[in-house]
């Protein structure tokens, strides 16, 4: 009895980090969507609105949903609290401080820093010529997130139940 308890525990364990495992997968285009989205709203402040990027970038904040929204949340407190940091400084700390709640990979995390460089120090011109270079890598690399998102989320599913069958297996 307490084998078969111990062997539906093993089974549940290695199900359940397959189905997490395959989330990431799932996730991870999603965020990069959303990363565009705000690419896209920051384009629209700077462009038309002429809005303060600490401003703007809580108003995306306020649009998105976790962990994206974290990421422009931190950097528009960072930049709003006025201790003297540049734009670039404000927007590397958030990022890099934040980035490991999300399922995106460094890729994206470099394509954001490289943006990050650029915004603040420059007329709105080159800011806006620079966010749609941002959005363009990021939609290319949504694209690579959704065909590993086909290959590998099935795949970590299966990989988990069956690894876990095994140990079942070797533990009888």
């Amino acid at each position: 009895m307490l084998k078969l308890a111990g062997a539906a525990l093993v089974l549940f364990a290695g199900t359940m980090i397959g189905f997490m495992q395959a989330a990431k997968f799932a996730q991870r285009p999603r965020q990069i969507r959303q990363l565009i989205h705000a690419l896209q709203r920051l384009d629209t402040e700077i462009g038309y609105g002429q809005t303060p990027l600490p401003e703007a970038l809580a108003r995306i904040a306020a649009a998105l949903t976790a962990p994206v929204s974290t990421l422009f949340a931190e950097a528009s407190a960072k930049l709003a609290s006025g201790n003297g940091e540049t734009v670039s400084v404000c927007w590397e700390q958030a990022f890099k401080a934040g980035w490991q709640a999300t399922s995106m990979r460094p890729p994206e995390r470099d394509t954001m820093l490289r943006l990050g460089e650029t915004l603040g120090g420059s007329g709105a011109e080159d800011q806006l010529k620079h966010l749609k270079l941002a959005m363009h890598q990021l939609q290319a690399e949504e694209q690579a997130a959704r065909d590993d998102q086909q290959k590998y989320e099935k795949l970590c599913r299966s990989l988990g139940v069956l690894t876990a069958a095994l140990v079942v297996i070797l533990m009888m």
